[in-house]
């Protein structure tokens, strides 16, 4: 069974840093994409990032690229998402996703597996 955890949401100072971690099981971690998403309450969900397992290749949104870093631990199989530079509009609750082979997207549609989500909130 294919399972994803997010952990390391929080509340956070505006310009302070988290980094999220999706811990992956049920299959073999590289040979998938890997996607991080946001949804904000009465927002649509946003893609903010992805990585290709297979080759390490990233992609980031236009409106985090400069303050996000994907990374992907075999070892563990586990994604990081390193953020820095917090704003308060970066609160949401914030997904990881899969797919398996090597392309890598930020769109929301192209992934089967999902996990729960963990809650970031960015205070002023």
């Amino acid at each position: 069974e294919v399972q994803l955890v997010e952990s390391g949401g929080g509340l956070v100072q505006a310009g302070g840093s988290l980094r999220l971690s999706c811990a992956a099981s049920g299959f073999t971690f590289d040979d998938y994409a890997i996607g991080w998403f946001r949804q904000a309450p009465g927002k649509e969900r946003e893609g903010v990032a992805c990585i290709s397992s297979n080759d390490g290749r990233t992609y980031y949104a236009d409106s985090m690229k400069d303050r996000l870093t994907i990374s992907s631990d075999y070892a563990k199989n586990t994604v990081y998402l390193q953020m820095n530079s917090l704003k308060p509009e970066d609160t949401a609750v914030y997904y990881c996703a899969a797919k398996g082979g090597k392309i890598a997207t930020i769109l929301s549609w192209w992934y089967d597996y999902w996990g729960q989500g963990t809650q970031v909130t960015v205070s002023s």
